[in-house]
């Protein structure tokens, strides 16, 4: 399935290409102010459809994700990075996904404070 996503003020939009059927809630220093709930995809599934220039990126700790943001709303609607078993990846925030359903997602914790 396709879902079309985007930041509150639409400045960075994209589209991304996959079933969601879980979301986690890291409690990281990152996630846990933001309020987010991820979902992974391979990055080749997500297609940027604004300009990458409107990107704005936040890096923390290892600097392994790169925490993508809106300058304009400040919303913070995927990251990026590499997973060593499975390559390039995309972080979606599902919060950002207007057509799913929250409710219907299992919410997995991740305990990314720990790490």
């Amino acid at each position: 399935m396709k879902h079309q996503g985007s930041c509150h003020c639409g400045k960075i939009a994209f589209e991304v290409e996959g079933d969601i059927s879980e979301a986690y809630d890291c409690n990281c220093s990152m996630c846990r102010r933001r309020g987010g709930l991820l979902w992974f995809a391979p990055r080749a599934a997500l297609v940027l459809k604004t300009p990458e220039s409107d990107l704005s990126t936040y890096t923390f700790n290892k600097h392994h994700i790169q925490h993508h943001f809106c300058a304009t709303c400040g919303i913070s609607p995927y990251g990026e990075g590499d997973n060593p078993k499975s390559g390039p990846m995309a972080a979606v925030n599902v919060r950002c996904l207007p057509d799913v359903d929250l409710s219907s997602l299992k919410i997995v914790p991740i305990d990314g404070a720990s790490r």
